[in-house]
């Protein structure tokens, strides 16, 4: 190991460039994928393994998945009936018949997303010498490259051509000699086809997925129909430069040879055309489409492809920078699998190595998120599985949210659409779930998980534990990244479009809650993935009068949860306050003011927690990864330090019992939370703990693969989102205040506050630029000891606005145009 590290901190020490800090660097091929580089252009995705004789990319296209439309399907007819029968057995606090009675109230499982398959490339050289072995990914420019003895090669995927490009470039004079092939684990047909002017090789694979499978935990069946499903094409074409010639290797493979550099250009197009639109019968023309795309791209040059991808990608990802401090030299050459590395086990100090990671959180989302309508899933964009961990689909307990947590704060809007646009199309299922399952008439819904059909219905199929396969909260959460954007954006066109998805998330939590003992709350609702310990008939108490274990329920089922009654009241807070925005509604503007004032309280714990059930009891596991009780802190807006004191003290409690460890989601959202608790001491070990290396080869989770992607384990993205956007929350915390007595207007109030939550370790000297904050303004700031030294505020906003800043004791009111800037002091 010491003589690997030294070799490699003698090649690259002398050669860092000026951007090295945004730089994943290794020294040796990926041996599996937590180990790979990962590209992507928001559509198309591939994972780089970069082997020395034969490379791998694993490619994936986001909207490849199994299924059908299912907006209008009811899988389980007349399932609200047996809603009563529930309801009463929760009124006798018979919880274990409860459990089993609402299990009648569940529908049919999301469908997988899919993976498209391998570009495999072999050297066929006699000789190729591996010295010198370089593999990196530059952030800024999201190219990656692998050097080795002769040759180099770069990748990068680009949304202005819609290709993945592969570069080949011989060095100090050798030739290229390469064979290049797809693979798939789907059902597929490959053609090879060369011109007659040799120019190029086209290698093309047809293929389809499952019209129908089940998650991997629910069972392994895979319904298979050619004329069903979604089907694809991938096209490849090999294009030799400086010389040499391609030729068809029996109709499954090119071969390049005697040439001084070749370009292989990747894409695909599948025929998904739209949640609601069947893949076949109403499809894409994908054959066509992805032919259009090779041709366009064919084209340009190397140079004119490698410009057109730099220039688009850096517009975003260039817009915010940030400096927490300084790395020792001697650590930042190491390899970052190694730094990372060394920072858990040695607990060294690595600034770099923690803005690094909030970069790469940036990274991702800039390449998995740009497809019209098609939101990031629980990987991303990038999975290797048929079956994938959790159909690698959209939880929304937590995890499709998550992934976007960080996109208007780390100023990059245009990446959060695709969320927002599933969202708004979600109602169309949402009404028939809410009227078939839960006898709800107006309004929608959403339960646990769904999918790019956008299935709503509670999942289950009558045997899912309902911990996890009966809640329906998924409309109320998802539907406040609407206010969200903005209250970000002030754009009152995108309100008035979204209003509707708004509200009708606002009309089922009023029509879900019931009454009881004069308080609106959820009968029944669970408390996502977690369990309680509820007493038994004869109220067997241990010393310290809480739930005997032994002599005590354990279920999921019961009424009052606090995690409902968080997300519902960040529900209706959003939707009264869109409505005023909007001026419109003033008669439903009061029935939300209505309901919320007999919305069940709050109620802190025999032991300073916040409670997450309505009476006072324990989890079944009281470290469990799930906070969601805390959604009111974050990613809400209602319990505060400053508004709700006792509250936020009942959170700090709450994760004080829940302890430092937990899987990487988690970990992600515990950084948040403990920002907006203004712990700054406690939000940075939380960060630090999500950087703990986990080696891919051995178990465990909670922290951060080799090649930076979220540990869960296994892999999830949204530990990633959730950690970027623990950064930004420890620097910069804002809120938008409407104006009081006004039903209208655009004048609410921006309120930002500058190192809320800056550790020890940064707070020394720092800067950022670019973040954003609600109501409308951009920030640029550096800090020293402490203390603010630089301040330049930036309007977006629509019209004139202010933006009130503090830091500490100092504080500043800013007023700008559109399109103004303002530096202080």
């Amino acid at each position: 190991m010491y003589n690997r590290l030294v070799c490699f901190a003698l090649l690259t020490a002398g050669a860092l460039s000026a951007n090295a800090a945004l730089q994943l660097r290794y020294d040796r091929p990926a041996t599996c994928f937590e180990e790979t580089l990962v590209i992507g252009n928001g559509n198309l995705g591939a994972a780089i393994y970069g082997g020395e004789r034969e490379d791998r990319l694993s490619l994936n296209d986001l909207t490849l998945w199994t299924g059908e439309p299912c907006a209008e399907k009811v899988y389980s007819p007349d399932a609200w009936k047996n809603l009563e029968r529930v309801r009463m057995f929760l009124d006798q606090e018979d919880y274990p018949h409860a459990n089993q009675a609402i299990k009648s109230i569940q529908g049919e499982f999301t469908q997988n997303y899919q993976p498209l398959g391998n570009l495999l490339l072999t050297d066929l050289s006699d000789e190729t010498s591996t010295k010198g072995y370089q593999r990196t990914l530059q952030l800024d420019s999201a190219l990656a490259r692998v050097t080795l003895g002769n040759v180099e090669r770069t990748y990068f995927v680009s949304a202005p051509d819609s290709v993945i490009v592969v570069h080949l470039k011989g060095k100090n004079g050798a030739m290229i000699r390469e064979r290049i092939g797809l693979n798939s684990l789907l059902p597929v047909e490959m053609k090879c086809s060369i011109p007659k002017e040799g120019k190029w090789g086209d290698l093309m694979m047809d293929g389809y997925t499952a019209y129908a499978s089940s998650p991997s935990y629910a069972s392994s069946e895979i319904a298979m129909n050619n004329k069903r499903g979604i089907h694809f094409r991938t096209q490849v074409r090999v294009i030799p430069l400086g010389g040499g010639e391609v030729r068809a290797m029996n109709g499954q493979a090119l071969e390049l040879s005697n040439c001084a550099e070749a370009l292989i250009l990747v894409s695909n197009v599948t025929s998904f055309n739209g949640r609601y639109k069947d893949p076949v019968k109403a499809g894409r023309d994908y054959q066509k489409d992805v032919n259009e795309r090779i041709g366009n791209a064919e084209k340009k040059n190397f140079d004119q492809l490698l410009k057109r991808h730099v220039d688009d990608f850096s517009t975003y990802f260039s817009r915010v920078s940030i400096d927490l401090g300084t790395t020792d030299p001697a650590i930042a050459a190491l390899p970052t699998d190694v730094q990372l590395r060394k920072y858990t086990e040695e607990n060294q100090t690595n600034p770099d190595l923690e803005e690094l990671y909030f970069q790469f959180g940036r990274y991702l989302l800039i390449s998995c998120s740009r497809t019209e309508g098609v939101p990031a899933n629980l990987q991303g964009l990038w999975n290797e599985k048929l079956l994938p961990p959790w159909s690698c689909n959209y939880t929304s307990n937590i995890n499709l949210e998550e992934n976007y947590w960080p996109a208007e704060v780390a100023n990059l809007s245009e990446m959060h659409q695709p969320m927002l646009d599933f969202v708004e199309s979600l109602p169309k299922s949402g009404e028939i779930s809410a009227k078939n399952y839960y006898n709800v008439q107006k309004g929608w819904c959403l339960g646990h998980n769904t999918d790019i059909w956008g299935l709503t219905n509670p999942v289950g199929r009558r045997w899912g534990d309902p911990s996890w396969a009966n809640w329906n909260m998924g409309g109320a959460w998802v539907s406040t990244h609407l206010w969200e954007h903005y209250t970000f954006t002030l754009d009152k066109d995108f309100l008035q479009q979204a209003y509707p998805a708004l509200k009708g998330a606002a009309d089922f939590c009023l029509g879900w809650m019931i009454e009881k003992d004069g308080y609106l709350l959820t009968s029944p609702c669970t408390t996502p993935e977690n369990r309680y310990v509820a007493l038994d008939v004869n109220q067997k108490t241990d010393a310290e009068g809480r739930p005997a274990r032994d002599h005590a329920y354990v279920g999921a089922v019961f009424y009052g949860g606090f995690a409902d009654i968080a997300m519902i009241k960040e529900c209706l807070l959003d939707t009264r306050a869109a409505a005023r925005e909007l001026g419109i509604d003033q008669a439903y503007q009061d029935s939300i003011t209505a309901a919320l004032n007999k919305l069940l309280p709050y109620r802190i714990g025999s032991r300073g927690n916040l409670q997450e059930f309505y009476h006072d009891w324990e989890g079944q596991d009281p470290q469990h990864r799930h906070q969601s009780h805390l959604f009111g802190l974050y990613p809400g807006h209602h319990i505060t330090v400053k508004e709700t004191p006792d509250l936020a003290r009942a959170c700090a409690r709450t994760l004080e019992i829940k302890g430092p460890k937990s899987t990487g989601w988690s970990t992600g959202w515990r950084v948040n939370l403990q920002a907006r608790l203004r712990d700054a001491d406690k939000a940075y070990q939380t960060y630090r703990m999500l950087l703990t290396f986990i080696d891919p080869h051995g178990k465990g989770g909670g922290g951060t693969y080799p090649n930076l992607l979220d540990a869960h384990s296994p892999f999830q993205i949204d530990g990633n989102f959730g950690g970027c956007a623990g950064v930004m929350e420890m620097l910069m915390q804002s809120e938008y205040v409407l104006p009081t007595g006004k039903t209208k207007g655009q004048d609410g109030v921006s309120k930002v506050t500058l190192l809320p939550a800056v550790p020890a370790s940064w707070s020394a000297e720092g800067s950022v630029t670019g973040l954003c904050a609600r109501g409308g303004f951009v920030l640029d700031f550096s800090w020293k000891n402490g203390k603010i030294t630089a301040l330049k505020v930036y309007s977006r906003r629509p019209n004139r606005g202010t933006c009130q800043v503090s830091c500490g004791s100092k504080s500043w009111k800013i007023s700008l145009n559109p399109g103004d800037s303002k530096q202080v002091p």
